[in-house]
Parts: C-alpha cells; sequence; structure tokens
C-alpha cells in the first residue's frame, strides 16, 4: 500500500474488502468473482485512498463505501 493510501485510511479499506468478500489478500471468492490483490501503489495519490476493480478506479474510499462499490460487480 502506498503511502497517501495508508495515511488516508487505506488499512481500513482493505479489513473491509476482506469482511465484505470473506477472503485474504492473494485469495479468490468461491465464486471465481473476485480476487483480492494488495499492491503498493496504483499512482492515483490525489484520489487516495484508491481500489481497483477490473478496470475501474474508485477513489476517496471510506470502508462504509466498499459493500456499495463490491456490489456492483457481483
Amino acid at each position: 500500500m502506498g503511502t497517501a493510501c495508508h495515511v488516508r485510511g487505506g488499512d481500513g479499506i482493505l479489513t473491509a474488502i476482506k469482511d465484505e468478500l470473506g477472503i485474504d489478500a492473494g485469495e479468490t471468492t468461491d465464486d471465481l468473482n473476485f480476487t483480492l490483490e494488495s499492491v503498493a501503489c496504483i499512482g492515483a495519490c490525489g484520489l487516495a485512498p484508491v481500489i481497483m476493480v477490473n478496470d475501474d478506479t474508485h477513489g476517496r474510499l471510506t470502508p462504509e463505501k466498499v459493500p456499495e462499490i463490491l456490489a456492483r460487480y457481483k
């Protein structure tokens, strides 16, 4: 995780994703819809904290936004 994401609450976002999907980093959901990868940086510091789902970037996240975002891809 990059510095900007870390400072702006990226750890909470990662925890929310793990809880929502029931997997840890490096794992795939049983239905094969999601694989969770933790990366050093995606270069979108101005939007931190940021996640990418497929080719879509989601920024300025809070843990509360995670379920709604992931639901769009289920």
